[in-house]
C-alpha cells in the first residue's frame, strides 16, 4: 500500500519528532563526531533519556555509533541524512 519512499520518509520524520533529537542532529551536523557524554553535559536531561533519543536516531539510520570503550562516539550517517533531506524536499515540492 505504501511505497518505499513513503515508508522511509515516515521513519525519518518520526525520528525528527522531538526537540532533543533535532538538537542532537544539528550538533552532529556541525562537527565530525561527538561522544554521548559530551551531549549529556549540555542537555538538561537524564543520560538514560539521551540514550533513548540516540537509539531512536540510530534506528532510523540518521546517526551511527561506534564504541570506543568506555564511550560511544556518534556521527551523522551522511548517506541517510542526504536521503532524508531529498525526501523532505520532494515532499514539500509536491
Amino acid at each position: 500500500m505504501f511505497n518505499e519512499q513513503q515508508t522511509k520518509l515516515a521513519r525519518y520524520t518520526k525520528a525528527l519528532g522531538h526537540p532533543v533529537r533535532i538538537y542532537v542532529l544539528q550538533t552532529l551536523a556541525k562537527q565530525t563526531c561527538c561522544y554521548s557524554g559530551d551531549l549529556s553535559e549540555v542537555l538538561p536531561i537524564a543520560k538514560s533519556t539521551l540514550s533513548q533519543h540516540l537509539k531512536e536516531l540510530k534506528e532510523a539510520g540518521l546517526i551511527q555509533g561506534e564504541i570506543e570503550a568506555p564511550r560511544i562516539k556518534y556521527c551523522i550517517n551522511k548517506a541517510s541524512w542526504a536521503e532524508a533531506q531529498d525526501l523532505l524536499k520532494a515532499f514539500f515540492e509536491d
